[in-house]
This record gives structure tokens, C-alpha cells and sequence, in this order.
């Protein structure tokens, strides 16, 4: 049985449908990640899930339970980070784990959470004299702090700075292993790629998307794109005579040049039957920030064209 079940979701406000006969499930120990444009309805809809908000329609079963019942069983199973959060402003770091923990019947160690996430230095310090990027660790860590069977986390990594954005991936990723299964709402697609087992993607309340990080960058139509440094000068006509070659371009003495799928190769001998060698050289495939892109403006453009 999936630890998270959803079929035909459905919340309407007045007249709109935020969130559109959504369907997905999620096994034990995945990561499984939501992405989509802003205002797509990924916030209400996790909402819905973790039983902040009463759904219009559909049924939602997460570790067996319905969130609409929010009985105690169902607290504990879950833990929940929201994009905005607030404890009282004279609030310790320290005094909110232990509050928290003390809500719990086999919490975490609050220390564990600390080291984890950075936030030892801070342990002391009141709510209110955090840095943004302190709060959004202290949330982390109390949506973590009850061991939940599953955690729904809501732009977990936004204003973090990218060492600490990757403290915060380890953290998830050591969790993977314990069984925990992570719903993750996500504007970082370096974010999903890493993390995500599989991901959907949400735009107008609908999904538009559902694979793997690795299956939705393979359907990408995309040309190839490689950027590089050249030993010497030399005329971008060679390169614009190539057949792999769609366009080529320069950026001070970086010259980018996008293609085929033999692009890289078709370059690197035709310069070096000149005598030319390639330095600094960079290659890009398609990815998930690509397929994102393609995804949500093909909805979009449809969108657009049935008003």
C-alpha cells in the first residue's frame, strides 16, 4: 500500500479549481517531488494532504489515515514545513526542539538536529534575532524533530545559501534510508535532480508531468550545447560549415556553440584538423530545468489558446 495516496484531489475557491482532479501515489522511502510555477497549486495542495486544508473533492490517504479526520495517530505520523513560519519572537532555538520533541512520544534528538542543520551557534538565540535563512533551518528541523513516517516540506531550501542548502540535502538523503518518505515542493531543479526518486509537475492545478528527474530531461527536445576556449583565434565559419552545428556564438573569448547530439565530437575534430584545441570545455544536456521550462510553457501556450 503507498504511504501516500492521492485520487481525483479537488479544491475550488469561488468559481477556480486550484487544485484539478489530481491523482499520484508514493511508496515507503521515496523522496517524490512537486514541481510547477508559481500559483500552480502546489502549496494547497500539499496543504490538503498534510490536512491544513479541507479538499472539495477526491480522497487523500496518507500512512493509511485520512488527513480530514487530523486525529492525534495522524499528527505523529506526520511532520510538516511550511514556506512561512512563525514562533514567538522570544523564543529560543533551543526551547522550541524541546517543545516540540516534548509533543512526541519517540522524538529525535534535538542536538542530532542542530549539528545536522547548522543551528548549534544559534541554539541560544530568540526567534526573532534569526536570519531568514536560520528560520527556514529551524523549520526544517521541527517539521523532523517527531521522526514522522512521512514529512511534507514546502520550499525547504529557499534563502539558504548553498553550503547550507547542501547540509540540508544530506540530512534528506541519510532520512531516505530510515524508511522516511519526503514529499518535496521544490523551485530548485538541481534540488530535484539530486534528491527527487520521481516527480510531478503541476501547472493551473493539473499534472502535466509525471517520471523520473532522468525520464523527463530524456523527452526534452533540446539541442546539445558545449562552451569552450579556443588555443587561438580563428574564423566562426568553421564551425558554422559543421552540419551538427545550429548556432555558435562568443562571450569574450568563450565561444558557446549548440548542435546535435554529435556536437561535442563534430567540434572538437573539426578544430583539431586546424590545429586548434578546445580548453575550459563545458558540455550541457538536457535537464530538468530544460523539461521544466518546456513542460510549463507548452501549457501555457494551450492555456492561452483555448480562452
Amino acid at each position: 500500500m503507498p504511504v501516500i495516496d492521492v485520487s481525483d484531489l479537488r479544491k475550488v475557491y469561488g468559481q477556480r479549481a486550484v487544485v484539478d482532479d489530481v491523482s499520484f501515489s508514493v511508496e515507503q522511502g521515496e523522496i517524490f517531488g512537486v514541481l510547477g510555477p508559481n500559483g500552480a497549486g502546489k502549496t494547497t495542495m500539499v496543504e490538503c494532504i498534510g490536512g491544513l486544508r479541507r479538499r472539495d473533492g477526491g480522497s487523500i490517504r496518507v500512512a493509511g489515515m485520512d488527513p480530514a479526520d487530523e486525529g492525534v495517530a495522524f499528527r505523529s505520523a506526520l511532520g510538516i514545513q511550511l514556506q512561512e513560519s512563525r514562533l514567538p519572537d522570544k523564543m529560543s532555538v533551543d526551547e522550541a526542539l524541546n517543545l516540540y520533541a516534548s509533543f512526541y512520544p519517540r522524538p529525535r534528538d534535538p542536538r542530532d538536529l542542530l549539528e545536522r542543520l547548522g543551528l548549534v551557534d544559534q541554539r541560544n538565540t530568540y526567534f526573532a534575532k534569526l536570519s531568514g535563512g536560520q528560520k527556514q533551518r529551524l523549520s526544517v528541523a521541527l517539521a523532523l524533530i517527531g521522526n514522522p513516517r512521512v514529512a511534507i516540506l514546502d520550499e525547504l531550501t529557499t534563502g539558504l545559501d548553498p553550503v547550507a542548502r547542501r547540509e540540508v540535502w544530506e540530512l534528506l538523503e541519510d532520512l531516505r534510508g530510515t524508511g522516511v518518505t519526503l514529499l518535496l515542493v521544490s523551485h530548485f531543479m538541481e534540488e530535484a535532480e539530486r534528491l527527487c526518486d520521481r516527480v510531478i509537475v503541476i501547472d493551473h492545478g493539473r499534472i502535466i508531468a509525471e517520471d523520473t528527474p532522468e525520464g523527463l530531461a530524456a523527452n526534452v527536445t533540446a539541442d546539445q550545447r558545449m562552451s569552450f576556449v579556443p588555443s587561438e583565434p580563428f574564423d566562426l565559419a568553421v564551425l558554422e560549415a559543421l552540419p551538427d552545428v545550429h548556432a555558435v556564438a562568443t562571450a569574450g573569448d568563450r565561444i558557446t556553440v549548440t548542435g546535435t547530439d554529435n556536437l561535442a565530437s563534430a567540434v572538437i575534430i573539426g578544430l583539431h584538423e586546424r590545429g586548434i584545441s578546445v580548453g575550459r570545455l563545458r558540455v550541457d544536456q538536457p535537464s530538468l530545468d530544460d523539461a521544466f521550462v518546456a513542460l510549463t510553457s507548452a501549457d501555457a501556450a494551450g492555456e492561452a489558446a483555448l480562452q
